[in-house]
């Protein structure tokens, strides 16, 4: 898959504050269809070189709603944008937005892409199959939740067929809940953000430190008290949030040697020998631990298990990764018992989450293999809230060692190789560590 034009994805960026504000369920969005009829024997089908030459145009629908008709020009390909207006701009991603790409040699289209969502990661795809079949392809945060997926429509019909027509004609194949979040459901996830960025400038950094049950801040390996600076490392940070949740509830807080101890399958019989040297499994046990005993306090025993409060469901087989300016779609090992998943397809399995279990926060333990010899090892900690805000807007906070971190910082801070395994954790709505 070839990248958009350079100038499309500064664009993006420019306006990436403004995604998904004032959206509007799939079937909401204004039909545009009759306007791209009365384009495309001029701009759609007429040669690349009298459609690069034409000044963009401005239209308005009949619902109201404004379009800007443009062309965006890359090396090989060039875009035929139909732009929503958004907040007095024309991004070029704003929902309902429209964007037809072509060869600049041949003028051959390859490709239809929709904004269903006011965010540039999230669109509806279609390509040219044959005679009377095209391909649908659904791309969140560069995952394919659905690939290649055949429709009864001539790529030549898609290009003025209303895109809810199209939409339809999947019945129930098509997943509209991830689309059409629902920002209420996702307030004790936006309070408890909140809460923690009030609490951060009382926190600092101290390598192996956490908070014991006593509220004294002590050394985890030994769990002498500390001296001088006291500190949360990343894994007694993360002791630190658990806290915070359950403490309102039972009016104390955990004790780190339970934190400590083993918890389910991990390794093999060659790395046993290494474990307790190495500490190969403590970031895996730590956030297995705090998970179990959240899930029991805050939910139910039943939810104490590690098939409850594990993730290892994801809904996407493929993933777009770029290398060096370049775009390389590859098969996405999803789960991997001994190790989670891969990073490449964390943002999307953080989207997918966040729409089928709002209210969650999840524990991660990052992890590679590593050392002599070279055997898996779980060595850092992170807390991730993902959630869509009052204005739609998807997001991912990440908190790690007494700070918050920006998602895209965490994402590209492991390249590939390290995975990442996940619990999830209930929010009830209060916070106080």
């Amino acid at each position: 898959m070839k990248s958009f034009p350079k100038i499309f994805l500064m664009t993006l960026l420019l306006h990436g504050l403004e995604i998904s504000a004032l959206d509007v369920p799939i079937r909401n969005i204004e039909d545009d269809s009759t306007l791209r009829a009365s384009l495309k024997d001029e701009w759609f089908l007429e040669s690349p070189s009298r459609v690069l030459g034409r000044k963009k145009v401005s239209s308005v629908l009949p619902g109201g709603g404004k379009i800007e008709v443009r062309t965006e020009v890359g090396k090989t390909e060039f875009g035929v944008v139909l732009a929503r207006e958004r907040n007095g701009a024309y991004p070029g991603w704003a929902q309902g937005s429209w964007v037809l790409t072509r060869r600049k040699d041949t003028g051959q289209s390859l490709r239809i892409r929709v904004f269903i969502r006011s965010d540039p990661n999230v669109y509806v795809q279609f390509r040219p199959l044959n005679a009377d079949k095209s391909l649908l392809d659904l791309v969140v945060y560069d995952a394919y939740i659905m690939r290649s997926t055949p429709l009864p429509f001539s790529f030549d019909r898609l290009m003025v067929v209303p895109i809810e027509e199209v939409l339809s004609s999947m019945g129930d194949k098509f997943p509209h809940k991830y689309f059409e979040p629902e920002p209420a459901y996702y307030r004790d996830s936006v309070d408890f953000v909140t809460s923690i960025r009030r609490y951060l400038p009382q926190l600092a950094f101290r390598d192996d430190g956490a908070m014991d049950q006593n509220g004294d801040y002590v050394f985890i390996e030994t769990l002498e008290k500390q001296r001088g600076e006291k500190g949360l490392n990343c894994s007694g940070f993360a002791k630190w949030v658990i806290d915070g949740l359950l403490k309102p509830v039972t009016g104390q807080r955990l004790d780190i040697d339970v934190l400590k101890k083993k918890f389910g399958n991990r390794g093999t019989s060659f790395s046993a020998v290494y474990d307790e040297p190495r500490d190969l499994y403590f970031g895996l046990d730590w956030i297995r631990n705090l998970a179990s005993i959240a899930n029991r306090i805050l939910l139910s025993e039943n939810f104490s298990r590690q098939d409850e409060f594990e993730v290892k469901h994801w809904t996407f087989q493929f993933v777009t990764e770029r290398v060096n300016n370049t775009r390389n779609t590859e098969s996405y090992p999803g789960f991997l018992s001994d190790a989670g998943f891969a990073f490449e397809g964390l943002h999307t399995l953080m989207y997918t989450l966040a729409v089928t279990e709002p209210g969650r926060i999840y524990l991660a333990a990052v992890n590679r293999e590593m050392g002599n010899p070279t055997l898996r090892q779980y060595f850092h900690v992170a807390v991730l809230v993902p959630y869509f805000n009052s204005a739609g807007n998807f997001t991912v906070t990440v908190f790690e060692s007494a700070a918050e971190t920006s998602f895209t910082a965490f994402k590209t801070r492991y390249p590939k190789g390290y995975f990442v395994s996940l619990v999830r954790i209930p929010l009830n709505g209060k916070f106080d560590p």
